[in-house]
């Protein structure tokens, strides 16, 4: 194991923070996957897998099967981790800027492109080296002036060079479920049923500019581009894996999704051994694009009449919103029919407050398609 500390900007005098790196597996393998773990600073059941990987992967490489280059960012974001108010954790803004920190990273296809036509060539392996090689020098030239902004950068980085690139979050409270690309939901489809997701959405183009598309887009860039010229495949693949809820941080939940992650890299062969059996699909992938949040239509108590991991039908109440003064009643209901993945922890709603998620089948939204 090779571990790598990455110094970022401190925004004041006497303040200093770095992101730690941990790295396995062969310096000069063909191969690279990269994971990391609670960029979202207060989701940390990511942090608690990544640092369960650590532990199974340094076992591995002592047994020599690793046959991949595996790097593992556990704590992806200490400016979040270190904003406390309160007694709360809020990881998911950055204090200084409002911004979220899994949003807007820095785009560089117009970068990567310029004069690369005249170097491509007519082998798919060699476009790929060339590609990472630019995508790398790209990301090296761009000058950091803020600490989020050398987090970001830093990051990108640490992820440009890899084939598959694992983000690992969590939401509010819900069952396992993940976003990825179509493109990628074949590579990514085994670890869906190794992981038991019960929702997979797929989305080219979410519109945040977030950690994993930052890497996919410009690849997707590049072969719309030139592909019809030159043969470009997706240089890196990426996933964002959401491990259920804030409060489900345990050693047996974090044993199993790293073993998920194991199994599948066995499955891909970047572990030497033989995978388990594909288990069956937990619920189909659907498109980002027909996910519905659903919105409290008042401020009120959230009584909730289903718990996330339920299959439901157009019309199911999910839950109500009660206004304790006027007696007013809303009841908040599924546009469609879908899975009931995710819900908010609070149980008092204001006004427009998302307050549930459903993985539906019936596309109808464009743009962006994220959460704030």
């Amino acid at each position: 194991m090779e571990h790598r500390r990455h110094p970022l900007i401190g925004p004041v005098p006497g303040t200093e923070r770095a992101l730690d790196s941990f790295h396995f597996g062969p310096a000069d393998a063909e191969r690279h996957v990269y994971v990391q773990g609670s960029l979202h600073a207060d989701e940390l059941p990511g942090m608690m897998v990544a640092w369960t990987l650590k532990q199974r992967l340094a076992e591995l490489e002592r047994d020599g099967r690793l046959a991949c280059r595996v790097s593992v960012v556990p704590i992806a974001n200490p400016i979040g981790l270190d904003q406390q108010l309160m007694d709360t954790a809020l990881g998911r803004y950055d204090f200084e800027t409002l911004k979220n920190f899994n949003r807007h990273y820095v785009d560089v296809v117009e970068q990567v492109a310029d004069g690369l036509e005249a170097e491509l060539c007519d082998d798919i392996a060699a476009n790929r080296r060339l590609i990472r090689a630019r995508f790398s020098a790209a990301l090296a030239a761009q000058v950091a002036t803020t600490s989020l902004d050398s987090l970001r950068l830093t990051l990108q980085r640490l992820a440009c060079e890899a084939d598959f690139v694992l983000d690992l979050h969590c939401d509010f409270n819900a069952v396992e479920h993940l976003y990825t690309t179509p493109a990628a939901w074949p590579v990514f489809e085994p670890f869906a049923r190794y992981f038991g997701a019960k929702a997979s959405m797929l989305a080219t183009d979410s519109g945040g500019q977030s950690f994993d598309e930052c890497f996919t887009l410009v690849w997707e860039a590049l072969r719309q581009r030139f592909g019809e010229r030159f043969p470009i495949d997706y240089g890196t693949q990426s996933v964002t894996v959401e491990l259920r809820g804030q409060q489900d941080v345990s050693h047996e939940l974090a044993a199993q999704d790293s073993q998920a992650i194991i199994d599948w890299l066995t499955h891909l062969g970047l572990i030497v051994g033989e995978a388990p059996a594909l288990p069956g699909l937990a619920y189909p992938a659907t498109e980002l694009a027909a996910m519905d949040f659903l919105h409290a239509p008042i401020g009120g108590l959230v009584v909730f009449h289903l718990a996330p991991g339920v299959e439901v039908e157009a019309g199911q109440l999910i839950a109500e919103i009660i206004d304790p003064i006027s007696d007013r009643i809303e009841a908040i209901r599924a546009p469609q029919r879908g899975m009931f993945y995710a819900r908010t922890q609070r149980r008092m709603a204001t006004a427009g407050m998302i307050v549930a998620d459903i993985a539906g089948h019936q596309s109808h939204r464009s743009g962006y398609l994220l959460a704030p």
